[in-house]
């Protein structure tokens, strides 16, 4: 007992014991005046990734029964997020339901989509919205004009949205960094064109009318304790309509949990290493026998079927869809996220998604200058923690090497050790 103690509290001190160093190696060049509260705020993040290094260890040591445990008690954590207690505080500008369902919930499960793409394969996608609207305007469509009910405009929605991903990946995924970056771009606004020019689909008044999904049970949470003092007393979870979102949230929760334990089985299969070794190099991944190509297109595709997946599930509460919904301000958000919570690392990108869509109502009583705000509070996070704030080591890693974190994309970033020489000379 006292050996593991003595080699926890090793590895403890050894964690936290360059977090000054590193620290101060954040703002080297700042001016003095600001050394103070910039070394203070590297410090608290530096800090915050030694933790989570520790637990890290920690949870690869702990048994499958733990590991379930832990699962449980973060769905039943989710399950609980909509109460009114919790609510009075993340959100007392907006409902708080409501706002869990999209953008909190949305941007979560879009990012998890984007960072199969982006952050297991890394390809750089700046078109993932086009996927988003290809499933919004599913619903809406087959929903409005053809009386689809939810559950099977959900299947097809998912299918033509990685039929799409397959059509737009197989001319151009030959392609690599800022020229695919292009094409994807091209996609995203392509489709939204194209959306607000056909009469069909209403043009620029976009769709209205679109239904809800059918309610599975009229069944309400019982009015009684602990469910009271939440505030949850008295919901229909499965009941939906226009006003209470928080059904909705139930539904873009299971919808996240599945595409959880997808990504994770693929993230851990021969696919998932075949992804990690096209981001790390790819041409040493097709000498070593990997069919780049077909594993791109798969990446693409699966990125795709949960994107398309979502926009299914947001046209569904949202009533009505327009062209505007779905800009290319949505796809560079998405990407923002991923790369603020750490590309790669499935837990960091949804907590990215979470502050990139819960920061801006927070701070909603600063009106007009609240986004100024907000993107000053991303640079200022991407200044100290450019590697995001809940990475993988592989990533990390990849950083350190100069390849930016998400592989290689184009121009090549230079990590903290490389040379300008060496930089020079690619």
């Amino acid at each position: 007992m006292n050996y593991n103690g003595n080699s926890t509290s090793t590895k403890g001190q050894a964690a936290f014991a360059g977090i000054a160093k590193r620290a101060g190696q954040r703002f080297d060049g700042a001016p003095a005046a600001l050394h103070p509260p910039l070394f203070g705020l590297a410090y608290v993040l530096e800090a915050l990734g030694a933790i989570a290094d520790l637990f890290r260890d920690w949870w690869a040591r702990q048994p499958g029964y733990v590991r379930w445990i832990v699962y449980l008690l973060l769905i039943v954590g989710a399950v609980l997020l909509p109460s009114d207690q919790i609510g009075g505080f993340m959100s007392p500008y907006s409902q708080w339901g409501s706002l869990l369902f999209f953008p909190i919930g949305g941007y979560i499960l879009l990012a998890i989509g984007l960072n199969v793409v982006v952050g297991q394969a890394g390809l750089l996608d700046l078109g993932y919205v086009a996927f988003f609207a290809i499933g919004g305007y599913s619903m809406a469509v087959l929903g409005s004009k053809f009386g689809w009910s939810f559950w099977e405009v959900l299947a097809v929605g998912i299918l033509l949205s990685a039929l799409s991903g397959i059509l737009l990946g197989a001319p151009t995924l030959r392609l690599r960094g800022d020229y695919l970056a292009i094409v994807t771009l091209g996609f995203g606004e392509i489709i939204r064109i194209t959306a607000r020019n056909t009469d069909y689909i209403g043009g620029p008044n976009g769709i209205g009318g679109i239904p809800h999904p059918p309610n599975l049970t009229e069944w309400q949470v019982p009015d009684g304790e602990p469910f009271t003092s939440l505030g949850l007393a008295g919901t229909a979870p499965f009941k939906y309509g226009a006003l209470d979102g928080r059904p909705y949230y139930y539904l873009m929760l299971a919808a996240i949990v599945i595409a959880i334990i997808f990504v994770k089985r693929l993230e851990n299969s021969r696919v998932g290493r075949a992804w990690a070794s096209i981001r790390e190099d790819e041409d040493a991944a097709e000498l070593m026998g990997v069919p780049t190509f077909k594993f791109k297109l798969a990446a693409f595709a699966i990125g795709a079927a949960i994107g398309g997946g979502t926009g299914v599930i947001y046209a569904s509460q949202a009533t009505s869809i327009l062209p505007r919904n779905f800009e290319f301000i949505v796809s560079a958000t998405i990407l923002a996220a991923v790369v603020l919570g750490g590309s790669g690392n499935l837990p960091g990108v949804m907590l990215g998604a979470f502050l990139v869509a819960w920061i801006p109502e927070r701070v909603r009583f600063l009106q007009e200058y609240r986004i100024l705000v907000f993107g000053a509070v991303l640079v200022v996070l991407m200044i100290f923690r450019p590697e995001g704030l809940l990475p993988s080591r592989r990533r990390k890693a990849e950083l350190a090497e100069g390849t930016g974190g998400m592989g290689s994309m184009g121009a090549e970033v230079g990590g903290p050790g490389a040379s300008v020489a060496a930089e020079v000379g690619k």
